[in-house]
């Protein structure tokens, strides 16, 4: 019997997103429009059959690494985002704070 190969996350520019797959399955997602320098997360989801892995901490973690390594800032418009940044203190010092000129640029880019 075969193990199961570990989770991939990927990045897939066109879509403005990482991925995250479970033996070549799309599990789940996180969505994000550039701002400049800023990375702005706003939708993060798993699908259900893949619920309760730690699949979403795993793709936030691997995506806040690659905007780091990008030299990007994170804007965590997204609520999952936002609360794993507020327990893994390890990207405040690439976190910006979510302002109404944000929510405003992202409504607009959008629509």
């Amino acid at each position: 019997m075969a193990t199961p190969a570990a989770p991939v996350v990927r990045r897939v520019e066109d879509k403005h997103r990482y991925e995250i797959l479970v033996d070549g399955v799309l599990a789940g997602f996180t969505e994000y429009l550039d701002r400049d320098e800023q990375r702005v997360f706003y939708h993060t989801e798993i699908g259900d059959a893949f619920a309760g892995q730690g699949l979403a901490s795993r793709l936030v973690r691997q995506a806040l690494t690659d905007v780091r390594d990008a030299g990007k800032r994170i804007v965590p418009v997204c609520p999952y985002v936002a609360g794993f940044l507020e327990k893994h203190d390890g990207f405040a010092d690439i976190t910006d704070p979510v302002t109404p000129d944000v929510r405003h640029w992202l409504r607009e880019a959008l629509h």
